[in-house]
């Protein structure tokens, strides 16, 4: 099994690791860690030149220890590799001091294009088609090479003198929204294809997920190209298309082109990650139809609504009832839905909107969206929704509606780890079995309810599906419900890479930021399943929530000043290694 390794443990082992050396007689430097960052971009703060060179020669005139790399890096003798390493951090540094405005203006360029997949195939959608020209512009302006690979994977390089190369990948699609989920707890109104500054928080959809990394990494190609640093690797950059809907432009991309041996991806979280589960989708669907004469004062639910995409855990869950008598209705899911929030808030902070209509009620419960691999981070209201309705003593129109709901109390309830099924599991590593539902849509006579699943290791896509798929039937047959189910799984992935390169990303995180650098899993699932030799780096931290496919999606300012300074340093590390393993 599986289990991280990997510990840094002072200079003399990471000289070790990325092959340094100093040339004799000359004493190691100490490399440069937050607190010294800290300090020099303090000093620097409004004088910082546009240049490298500058910059390199006045932090040298605060900071003595740097005298020696400075002269030499403008005598243009060729560094060590332990003094590339410093300088590549330097490099970082300047970069994230002299242009961290324009990339946050870069992302929004970018949130601006509504890259959700709509009706036409992505490859054919406007925005889509937008975002590779606006990318395609950015490459020229900074003098990197830009390649359009039909519209499915946009490609930026920065060639090195060697014939290896590197990959970073990132996507431009994005998930869909609620518009009207996108209010501020102070009631400001959010434009989701908007970059709003609030604070220091960054608003808008793709600003973490994934637009806010492709900004910040074209702009440290154009630092490191600028800079004069050599590159031993050519450094690719692949912008995906439709990685949150299934991944097909990167499988056109793998028939179109060789991939890169060794990758990076952008799309998950720090320090580095090694291992992801896999995604699945169970789906179950119920006939729309009355199947049964409704009983006396029963209510007719002809509307329920969850998530706008399978793989986020909504902000707000829906339904809509009709009623012979909307007042007494009205009255008695208001007295119901008081006892419910009550007795349950243990588990979640929610609410439950009782609204009369002239020929009935709507209800609204509102949660806490979250990434729908992580379901911990949210409060999720369909199933709080559907639990009131089972539980509120109204009796319900036998139909697919009412259905959907029973569905929904009896299998997931409040739990998001398999439990009611009977399928709870977890890896020492991976962590848990999750199971979530998430979207409900009306198709072809049917109300389908979609659980997002994220399967660790421990299981088969194939043994999973079979599972779910019988729980699902069995509890149908029980209760005399005529259930379609499906379950697609995709697989988890654990890798244990060994050598310089994950070491370096691990270095660079932990130096840069102070915090404990060790590989880690995530629940989500990224395109680097797909990759030879892959591993996420960033950009979400340790200890913070993942807005990515939340309402009110954000990034945090001081969290992109971080990965333009690790991204730069990243390039030009990595692309001057003399192994990768």
């Amino acid at each position: 099994m599986f289990q991280p390794r990997l510990r840094l443990a002072g200079i003399a082992a990471l000289l070790a690791i990325t092959g340094c050396a100093t040339p004799s007689g000359q004493a190691p430097a100490v490399p440069l860690k937050k607190p010294d960052l800290d300090r020099i971009a303090a000093q620097q703060q409004g004088r910082v030149p546009a240049s490298f060179a500058a910059f390199l020669a006045q932090v040298a005139q605060d900071q003595p220890a740097l005298r020696p790399l400075a002269e030499r890096r403008q005598r243009g003798d060729t560094l060590s590799a332990e003094e590339l390493q410093q300088t590549a951090r330097l490099l970082g540094l300047h970069n994230r001091l002299l242009n961290q405005a324009a990339v946050i203006d870069a992302t929004a360029r970018m949130v601006a294009l509504p890259t959700v997949r709509g009706t036409v195939p992505p490859h054919e959608d406007p925005q889509i088609i937008a975002f590779g020209q606006l990318v395609g512009r950015m490459a020229a302006d900074f003098g990197l090479q830009y390649r359009n690979v039909d519209n499915r994977v946009f490609e930026v390089r920065l060639a090195g003198s060697g014939s290896e190369e590197f990959g970073i990948l990132t996507h431009a699609d994005v998930v869909p929204v609620v518009a009207s989920e996108w209010v501020l707890e102070d009631g400001t109104k959010l434009d989701p294809f908007q970059l709003t500054r609030v604070g220091g928080l960054l608003y808008g959809r793709g600003s973490i997920d994934d637009k806010g990394s492709i900004a910040t990494v074209l702009y440290a190609m154009k630092a490191v190209k600028e800079s004069g640093l050599p590159l031993a690797r050519t450094i690719r950059l692949m912008i995906d298309t439709t990685e949150e809907t299934g991944g097909d432009a990167i499988r056109y991309y793998q028939q179109h082109t060789q991939l890169p041996q060794y990758n990076i991806v952008l799309d998950s979280r720090y320090p580095a990650v090694v291992a992801e589960k896999g995604t699945g989708a169970l789906r179950a669907s119920f006939t729309l139809a009355p199947v049964r004469p409704a009983a006396a004062g029963a209510a007719n639910i002809t509307a329920l609504a969850g998530a706008a995409s399978a793989n986020a855990i909504p902000q707000t869950a829906t339904a809509r009832l009709q009623s012979a008598e909307p007042a007494a209705l009205a009255a008695r899911l208001q007295t119901a839905a008081t006892a419910f929030v009550a007795a349950n808030l243990a588990q979640g902070k929610f609410a439950i909107e009782v609204t009369p209509r002239a020929d009935g009620v709507d209800l609204k419960v509102t949660g806490a969206s979250a990434h729908g691999s992580r379901p911990e981070e949210g409060v999720n209201p369909l199933p709080r929704l559907a639990l009131f309705l089972q539980g509120a003593g109204v009796p319900l129109v036998d139909n697919g509606y009412a259905q959907a709901t029973r569905y929904i109390a009896d299998l997931f309830g409040l739990d998001y780890l398999g439990n009611k099924m009977g399928l709870a599991y977890a890896d020492s590593f991976m962590g848990p079995l999750t199971a979530s539902p998430t979207l409900v849509r009306e198709t072809a006579g049917k109300i389908e309810v979609t659980a997002n699943v994220r399967m660790p290791r421990g299981n088969t896509p194939e043994a999973l599906s079979a599972a779910t798929q019988a729980k699902v039937r069995a509890w149908g047959a029980a209760n005399g419900i005529a259930v379609e189910v499906a379950h697609t799984q995709g697989n988890w992935m654990a890798r244990d890479p060994k050598g310089a390169w994950l070491a370096t990303l691990l270095n660079i995180f932990g130096d840069t930021t102070g915090l404990p650098a060790a590989p880690v899993s995530t629940a989500g699932s990224t395109t680097a399943k797909q990759m030879p030799n892959a591993i996420n780096f960033g950009p979400a931290m340790p200890g913070k929530k993942y807005t990515a496919h939340n309402a009110n999606e954000f990034k945090e300012i001081a969290d992109l000043d971080a990965d333009i300074q690790m991204f730069t340093e990243m390039l030009v590390r990595i692309g001057n290694l003399q192994q990768m393993q």
